[in-house]
């Protein structure tokens, strides 16, 4: 487990990967973990119902290699938030953080997520419910607002409010959400992104750990807003493009180490792909996070093709890994050159 009195320290940067509903899964992080060791991962969010009356181990299930590992809970409930805190601690997660961001018809219907934007009391009520419950860090993931909200009032209410809580850092995703009149997918592209007024909330509060989300798509990018605010968290360009992770331990922590190449990635993930497929675990639940390894790289689109087609296949082995690497390496022999047209195959949110 991870030393989580150090986990928020505002003299070291932290670089997460975004929870995201039916990627980061465990599987997914299992891969993440491979290509860094001390990037920040995140659950996809877990309504605390799921927690309280569904099946417990299925949610909260991780391997141990996954630390520093945290578990995103959706409610609004006080007392269930904090039952469910007590369950993430008990499962041995680094952190547990809530979700005041996601915009969602399901989520406004159970009154979380982006809503909770509106109510801001309640929102520094569920927080020091799980600060009174937990000894792990407890964080909130916000937007700047939602609808016609004035961004600059709803977040320093917001953020006033988790404040007196206790929250032990906040990570704002950089955009409003609508949530009335565009989709889920809609709300992570149209609403202008707003960084600067992030940057200004941390000149505000510049003993609070401030982390900022939202379109961040290189480390290039991660260092530029690393000036600005103590977190970078990175959604769908880790997710489409894994391989940037390899080279956060380098670039963002400055460990003096060579960055682990996609071959070499993927090679260190077989031993975790058997032991779960001898457990009964699909080959495509797997490999589905696999598929942006190859990205801009000839042969790329093989690799995807044999990893999608192949993997559903009943009783789809270790064996297609196997071939989808021996296709990507053996692209320029086999005929695949470097000008060959590179397709959009990684899945789109």
């Amino acid at each position: 487990m991870t030393d989580t009195t150090t986990l928020y320290d505002i003299n070291t940067p932290v670089f997460s990967v975004a929870p995201m509903l039916d990627w980061t899964d465990r599987h997914c992080r299992s891969y993440h973990r491979i290509l860094s060791r001390r990037t920040l991962l995140y659950t996809e969010m877990i309504t605390t119902g799921a927690l309280i009356h569904g099946d417990r181990a299925r949610h909260l299930n991780f391997n141990a290699g996954e630390h520093p590992v945290a578990c995103q809970l959706g409610g609004s409930d006080p007392d269930a938030l904090a039952d469910a805190a007590r369950m993430v601690e008990d499962w041995g997660y680094d952190e547990v953080n809530l979700n005041v961001g996601c915009p969602s018809d399901r989520v406004q219907n159970g009154r979380f997520g982006a809503c909770l934007m509106l109510e801001p009391q309640l929102v520094g009520e569920c927080i020091a419910a799980m600060k009174n419950a937990v000894s792990i860090p407890v964080t909130t993931k916000c937007r700047i607002g939602v609808d016609e909200q004035d961004p600059e009032e709803a977040l320093d209410a917001l953020v006033a409010a988790v404040l007196k809580a206790g929250t032990d850092a906040i990570w704002v995703h950089a955009r409003k959400a609508w949530l009335q009149g565009l989709s889920p997918k809609e709300n992570r592209d149209v609403p202008p992104l707003d960084y600067e007024l992030v940057y200004r909330l941390k000149q505000r509060h510049p003993q609070v750990f401030i982390g900022i989300n939202g379109g961040v798509a290189t480390l290039s990018e991660t260092q530029e807003h690393l000036r600005h605010v103590n977190g970078v968290m990175m959604g769908r360009a880790a997710y489409h493009s894994p391989m940037q992770l390899a080279g956060v331990d380098r670039l963002i922590f400055g460990d003096p180490k060579d960055d682990i190449d996609a071959r070499e990635a993927v090679e260190a993930f077989i031993p975790y792909i058997e032991s779960e497929l001898a457990e009964g675990t699909k080959l495509s639940q797997i490999t589905r996070h696999m598929l942006g390894t190859y990205q801009g790289v000839p042969g790329a689109r093989h690799f995807r093709r044999i990893m999608t087609t192949e993997a559903v296949k009943p009783g789809a082995g270790i064996e297609v890994v196997h071939q989808a690497l021996a296709a990507v390496h053996g692209s320029v022999s086999g005929g695949f050159g470097a000008d060959e047209p590179e397709a959009a195959g990684a899945p789109t949110l």
